[in-house]
């Protein structure tokens, strides 16, 4: 059989993208391609746009099969947003996914392309969460701006979130759009279950982003930096955790801290680092691949200190994949990572994280221990090869179920 042909329908894709649903995107993307299969990317260039995004640097070009197209234009995103409907780029979407006779629909982040955009298309549908969208109308569970989320206060937040209501929540369309869906996925066990806490109605199966082939690229012998060094990798928002971790260096004299990353809570963050009188922080902004890489391989540890519910972490597999170890907080996906892995060590406090950066740097050889552990599994856990045996034994499933012998016959040799 000839390979399949895969349609992923996202409101960000790289370069127009601001973090990690994007790449995870694009890596799944590629990956399909490599094994033969056609993919078409269709994006919302113009949501990118109206959230004031700039282009992001791309890792290299896309291989042979994927085809990406962008949407334009700035009221779409906005009418999607108040209607859940995608009420101007609708008719253009239903015409792309039926002159390139898809077989399978894989709908990612659609906050503004609306979910009444899972109605469009015939092939087999698969919804993958990289966030708290469906149960969030602000995506992080964040609420107020200042918590935790654990009970639902959905108007009175996302107006403290400056973001106009979405009356159609209210509405049905919802549940009924969800309807059309075969398989949704979640990017880790925690995800899966903090959907459920909040109600969402379907079962989730567990998929896990992955790295790229080449995400496990070689560092050079230089070190960045002329002192030992943590390093924190993310965008600069307050929901990451920085504000929290920078009065540790104070206590902390022996190591700096590298910051890998730009955002909107950037100057503040900068400023607050100035305000306690030393350098041992630096900023560095947002780096290309070997820059990251560098920064990885010479760190004593990632530090991620994230105090929201982290659906994944991208950031952290991407340092295990260096041989890095991760420090993390106790919350959100991160232990079950770190379970899973057994190549960190997790903190809830202040003397928590100096215990951890104090152990991590007076001990060379559980360092060099968590990062082999570290190696191992990305290889065995969050690599390409796994990460696709267990999506396209996922998608044959579907097409058991749905019986669309095409896809099954393409299929058959998927492993469960």
């Amino acid at each position: 059989m000839s390979g399949l042909r895969f349609a992923m329908v996202t409101t960000f894709y790289p370069p127009h993208h601001f973090g990690g649903d994007a790449i995870a995107v694009q890596r799944l993307a590629h990956g399909l391609a490599r094994r033969g299969h056609q993919v078409t990317v269709v994006h919302d260039v113009g949501a990118h746009r109206l959230l004031g995004g700039t282009a992001a640097p791309t890792h290299g070009p896309a291989p042979d099969g994927v085809e990406v197209i962008g949407l334009q234009g700035s009221l779409a995103p906005i009418v999607a947003h108040q209607t859940g409907r995608p009420l101007i780029h609708g008719r253009r979407l239903r015409r792309i996914l039926a002159e390139r006779e898809v077989d399978v629909i894989h709908f990612h982040n659609i906050s503004l392309l609306g979910p009444g955009v899972l109605s469009l298309g015939d092939g087999l549908k698969l919804l993958s969460v990289h966030d708290h969208w469906l149960v969030c109308p602000t995506h992080v569970l964040w609420r107020h701006g200042r918590e935790l989320c654990d009970s639902r206060e959905c108007l009175r937040c996302v107006l403290r979130h400056g973001r106009p209501p979405q009356l159609w929540r209210a509405t049905g369309l919802l549940e009924r759009e969800l309807a059309q869906v075969d398989a949704f996925l979640a990017p880790s066990g925690f995800c899966r279950d903090k959907h459920a806490e909040f109600g969402f109605p379907h079962a989730m199966q567990v998929l896990p982003c992955f790295l790229a082939p080449d995400g496990q690229a070689a560092g050079t012998d230089v070190s960045p930096h002329e002192r030992p060094y943590f390093l924190f990798v993310g965008r600069l928002e307050r929901i990451k955790g920085l504000d929290e971790i920078l009065p540790v260096f104070d206590r902390y004299p022996d190591a700096d801290l590298l910051v890998a990353g730009e955002g909107s809570h950037g100057e503040e963050l900068r400023r607050l680092a100035r305000e306690r009188g030393h350098d041992r922080v630096r900023f560095l902004g947002r780096l290309d691949a070997d820059a990251l890489v560098r920064c990885h391989r010479h760190a004593l540890a990632l530090i991620a200190p994230s105090v929201c519910f982290e659906t994944f972490g991208l950031v952290v597999i991407e340092a295990l994949a260096q041989g890095t170890p991760v420090i993390a907080r106790e919350l959100g996906s991160y232990p079950e990572i770190l379970a899973t892995s057994q190549a960190g060590l997790l903190f809830t406090g202040d003397d928590d994280l100096l215990a951890a950066m104090d152990r991590i740097q007076a001990e060379p050889g559980l360092r060099d221990e968590l990062g082999r552990r570290g190696r191992a599994a990305v290889a065995g856990h969050w690599s390409e090869a796994a990460a696709l045996e267990r999506y396209l034994s996922i998608v044959r499933q579907v097409a058991e179920r749905r019986g669309v012998e095409r896809v099954v016959d393409a299929l058959v040799t998927a492993p469960d």
